[in-house]
């Protein structure tokens, strides 16, 4: 994920949402600093800086990324006490399980997600 400023989006990531820092390093000419967050399974996500992006994300709908969490309730619930933006409140998809959307501080979309057993 790319950020005019990924110091202070990795920061949300790290402080918002519980998300354990795994590695930061340095790219560049500039020597950028860079935010490595490692799920439980998965890809891990990346904060880089690009400075062609800069401000809100115009798009959040275009890439979401999930959250898989055990309890979506107590999580939403911890995420809107935190005053993270709540984009959906939890809703079904039937077959799939439950979600909820918020934002991050960039305007990107991401959601909880409890899938059924």
């Amino acid at each position: 994920m790319f950020s005019h400023n990924p110091e202070k989006l990795a920061k949300f990531y790290r402080e918002k949402l519980g998300l354990k820092a795994t590695f930061e390093g340095e790219m560049g000419d500039d020597k950028k600093t860079f935010y490595m967050f490692e799920m439980k399974e998965g890809c891990p996500l990346t904060i880089l800086y690009h400075d062609k992006v800069d401000g809100m994300n115009d798009n959040p709908e275009r890439v979401l990324i999930n959250y898989e969490v055990d309890d979506i309730e107590s999580e939403a619930k911890r995420l809107e006490g935190a005053d993270v933006k709540k984009i959906a409140g939890i809703y079904h998809i039937e077959d799939y399980g439950y979600v909820a959307t918020f934002a991050d501080i960039d305007g990107n979309y991401f959601q909880l997600v409890k899938t059924k057993p």
